[in-house]
């Protein structure tokens, strides 16, 4: 069992194709299952399956424009071991 925390992090300033192509591999890998972030400083292999959760965040305040994405999900071990069934009795 994997324990800690892995994580990757990439900023950088790109035009809408490229972004668009970006978010078109997000999509693809998703519909796969196997999703690949990498840039020079690091990289990581992630695993999208079972229900996911969406947040979606749009502003726009004094000419700047944001909108956020956030996909989770808890791994197939996690989503189990939470699964368990409860059982209760009166004595």
């Amino acid at each position: 069992m994997r324990t800690g925390k892995n994580s990757f992090r990439h900023q950088s300033l790109q035009d809408a194709d490229a972004i668009a192509e970006l978010l078109a591999s997000l999509v693809s890998g998703i519909q796969r299952g196997k999703v690949s972030f990498s840039d020079d400083d690091g990289k990581i292999l992630m695993h999208p399956s079972g229900l996911l959760h969406l947040l979606v965040r749009a502003s726009q305040e004094d000419g700047s424009n944001e909108i956020s994405i956030e996909i989770s999900w808890q791994s197939e071990e996690k989503q189990s071991r939470a699964n368990k069934k409860l059982s209760i009795s009166a004595g």
